[in-house]
């Protein structure tokens, strides 16, 4: 049995976000917490948001990669000021914080107890703060995602994942991405293919996340160039964010070994290493692992992508170098003494049950090995 539900309420827009004070309104949000980065605060879109809802309170402390101190410090200001509700404005990064925020000013204890790995599902109730998410970037889909990824004080990413962490509202403006310049258009439009290609790869039975994901990617792989080089195209960026939102709506069927491989590398410390950069760089090394296990779904994705004489890891690897992107993980500042650890973090990842072919140790060192060069 295959159990297929879709997912929130959308407003996707040009302008949607002017409607924000509304939105909140209509899920019991009257006293919110904006939650944002240091990079957005003091910018023109933080500025458009604050105009709608002024009365905001304001956590803008987002680290690159959300932390467990982080949440708990937000969370505690969240209580102290007496919020209902969480706004999360941004990427991946402030929106998983947002969602964690909203479960750790709602319930008890410590934080780690609830990952998914540590059978954390069961404990996560309907009574979570409510959370509207405002994407910024097109690229991770945790505007309508079930999950947040979240690193601990002992440097381990998990993920804390359950139907009621999707927030209650995905306010999808694509004007708000605009001003989004090449490099990060690059590395987060790479983040929402990567998405859309691995949740389509995965074994799990869902036809309409299938087609939803078999989209995206063809409207990722048509506008991400355009987007990359003509920043104020606004076809673009609708695609763009489309496609992200996308990836995101077919998260229930889980990743694959790229997300495996991605998400301890994101818990380093140092280098501090951009989820939506690291996909890129690790995705073709895992579709050749996969290929043998998936190949008439990678012939799919080479239609929908219009992959013509070569295979769809080369052509990512050429997109990679057109977009600017590092050509491996060793030129993002990774080096051979980090690899043991993101193996063993790789092989207790929740990404690693839903790869199309079944892992080992000696799989992922593989793999970590041929990202590296």
């Amino acid at each position: 049995m295959a159990t297929i539900n879709y997912l929130t309420a959308i407003e996707f827009d040009f302008g949607a976000s002017a409607r924000l004070k509304d939105i909140a309104a209509s899920v019991g949000i009257r006293r919110p917490m904006l939650v944002t980065d240091p990079g957005l605060s003091a910018g023109d879109v933080m500025a458009r948001i604050r105009s709608v809802l002024p009365d905001a309170v304001v956590f803008d402390k987002t680290p690159q990669n959300p932390t467990e101190d982080a949440v708990m410090a937000a969370a505690a200001l969240f209580r102290d000021s007496g919020c209902d509700g969480l706004v999360a404005l941004g990427g991946g990064s402030p929106i998983d914080l947002a969602k964690g925020v909203a479960l750790m000013a709602t319930h008890d204890g410590a934080l780690e107890p609830y990952a998914m790995i540590r059978g954390g599902l069961a404990k996560i109730t309907a009574k979570i703060a409510p959370v509207i998410a405002v994407p910024t970037t097109a690229g991770t889909g945790s505007e309508v995602g079930r999950a947040a990824l979240i690193t601990l004080r002992d440097g381990s990413k998990l993920g804390f994942i359950s139907p009621h962490m999707i927030p209650k509202v995905a306010v999808c403006d694509p004007e708000l991405t605009l001003g989004l310049p090449p490099r990060l258009t690059a590395a987060t439009g790479m983040d929402a293919l990567t998405h859309c290609i691995e949740t389509y790869l995965s074994p799990r039975v869902n036809p309409p996340a299938d087609a939803i994901a078999l989209d995206g990617a063809s409207r990722a792989a048509r506008w991400i160039r355009t987007a990359f080089i003509e920043g104020g195209n606004r076809d673009a960026r609708w695609n763009m964010m489309m496609a992200s939102l996308q990836g995101g709506l077919t998260f229930q069927k889980g990743l694959g070994a790229v997300h495996s491989m991605s998400h301890p590398l994101g818990g380093l410390k140092a280098p501090v290493l951009h989820h939506g950069t690291l996909n890129a760089v690790i995705l073709p090394a895992v579709l050749r692992f996969n290929r043998s296990h998936a190949a008439e779904k990678i012939a799919a994705l080479e239609r929908a992508v219009g992959v013509i004489g070569t295979d769809l890891a080369s052509w990512i690897e050429r997109l990679n170098a057109d977009l600017g992107l590092p050509p491996s993980l060793r030129a993002m500042g990774v080096t051979d003494d980090m690899i043991p650890r993101m193996v063993e973090g790789a092989m207790q990842d929740h990404s690693t049950a839903t790869n199309p072919r079944s892992l080992a140790r000696a799989d992922f060192e593989s793999l970590f090995k041929q990202a590296m060069h």
